[in-house]
């Protein structure tokens, strides 16, 4: 245990602040993953991006926030996770200040890129501050359990503040929103979180297993991004995806060799936790899909404005919580991994709904229901999947918003089978206790964990 960094329980004040400004830490991160989706419009017109260049709006954001997040994490253990936590939400905070002055598409996608750069910083020693400060095995899973539900709401969160923003204030109030969110933040952090000394000090940085990571990663996403405009089919496609392959792959093979490894394989020999991370991150995948190509169709095909289409996930925003809390007293009973099973297929035939959405359609029939089964799905998923870690605009235009739908009900449908393989837990990831694992191997677990929810 670090200086500073003593086990605290949720019955204290200072307990109940870090929970809260913890939570307040991911929801940033993870509501700006979607906050920029309704003002995507406004955006092309006002920076002059191409039709084929918006795309680079939210994926610039997630790039680096996937492609950095590892060694956002290992750095926390190097340099300090207070100390990471405050540099990375200044950074956030500059870059969107940045965001929100640009005056062109190149500036604006820099400063998203900065943006996730900074989130990659923020998350993982967020939640590793959460898993050390709480250790007795009753507090820690109901903290994670409130991590989770607000992964669950942050998106669809940010969906609807966007919306707001943008029909109000005007668009760019979706980047200076962050700058003042973070003068909340830092002072807070400040005084609330523990003065925790790096608990790798004696360790070395394993720089080489930190470039092939980051490098893999990068062009892994970079390769699913600019696939739907080269061609899944297309060379240059598959020379990136080998690309990608080869570099992770020496990475593994370093980490196996090395002997301070950016990340320990052994912590894959925890039981459902390698299945647990894929399922969350195939899920989370799926519900980012929804959200980007549900909100362009309501606005270019059905002229929503962006308040209007902020609205239309209002439903799901409140459904998801009381969802989450449904599936956590389920897992009680007939355990995690049926739960995250289910909730998952739930999801997905929510969006299969939404993936069939017609040209003349209208909010009510079309658009609710599936959004409304995506709610009752994807909140059991969040909160289960924690528990488990740590334990033209005719016809053509619908056409493509449907099929690009229908692929984030797929990658939630694969979310379901992946989740058999999870570790089927009957505790209550709000109450009760798991297995923890080995002390030394907590920091490892906690990073692992959350590079899936990227």
């Amino acid at each position: 245990m670090t200086a500073g960094s003593a086990s605290l329980t949720l019955g204290t004040w200072r307990g109940r602040r870090i929970l809260v400004l913890l939570c307040a830490v991911a929801f940033l991160d993870f509501v700006d993953a979607s906050i920029t989706n309704v003002a995507l419009p406004h955006i092309r017109t006002a920076l002059h991006f191409s039709a084929q260049d918006l795309q680079w709006v939210p994926s610039a954001y997630l790039l680096t926030y996937g492609g950095f997040m590892l060694l956002g994490g290992r750095l926390a253990d190097l340099i300090g996770r207070r100390t990471i936590i405050l540099c990375g939400t200044s950074l956030v905070a500059v870059s969107s200040l940045t965001g929100g002055l640009a005056g062109n598409s190149a500036v604006f996608v820099g400063a998203r890129l900065a943006q996730g750069l900074g989130a990659a910083l923020m998350l993982p020693a967020a939640l590793s501050t959460l898993t050390t400060t709480f250790r007795k095995i009753e507090d820690r899973n109901k903290a994670l359990g409130v991590w989770g539900a607000v992964a669950g709401l942050s998106s669809a969160a940010g969906i609807m503040l966007g919306g707001v923003l943008t029909e109000g204030p005007g668009w760019r109030w979706v980047m200076f929103v962050n700058p003042i969110a973070c003068a909340v933040i830092i002072p807070a952090a400040l005084a609330v979180l523990p003065h925790d000394r790096p608990s790798a000090a004696s360790a070395k940085f394993d720089l080489l297993g930190g470039l092939l990571a980051t490098g893999g990663m990068l062009a892994l996403v970079f390769a699913l991004v600019k696939a739907p405009d080269q061609g899944w089919g297309a060379a240059r496609t598959w020379w990136e995806l080998a690309a990608a392959a080869v570099l992770l792959a020496a990475f593994g093979v370093n980490e196996r060799m090395t002997r301070d490894p950016l990340l320990p394989l052994g912590i894959f020999r925890t039981r459902g936790l390698l299945a647990a991370n894929v399922t969350g991150f195939v899920g989370f995948s799926g519900l980012l899909a929804m959200f980007f190509f549900l909100t362009l169709y309501m606005q270019n095909v059905l002229g929503y404005s962006p308040i209007e289409a902020g609205a239309a996930y209002l439903p799901l925003t409140f459904a998801v919580g009381i969802s989450a809390g449904i599936g956590a007293k389920l897992a009680t009973k007939i355990g995690s991994r049926p739960v995250i099973a289910a909730g998952a297929l739930i999801a997905a035939v929510g969006m299969f709904l939404l993936g069939h959405v017609p040209v003349h359609g209208t909010y009510a029939p079309d658009i609710l229901p599936g959004l409304l089964l995506i709610a009752l799905g994807i909140g059991p998923v969040f909160v289960g999947v924690t528990s488990a870690r740590g334990l033209g605009l005719a016809q053509a235009a619908t056409s493509g918003y449907q099929h690009a739908l229908l692929t984030g009900c797929w990658l939630t449908a694969g979310a379901a089978v992946l989740a058999l393989r999870t570790a089927n837990s009957r505790e209550d990831p709000m109450t009760a206790g798991y297995a923890a694992p080995a002390e030394e191997d907590i920091r490892d677990i906690d990073l692992t964990a959350a590079s899936a929810n990227d």
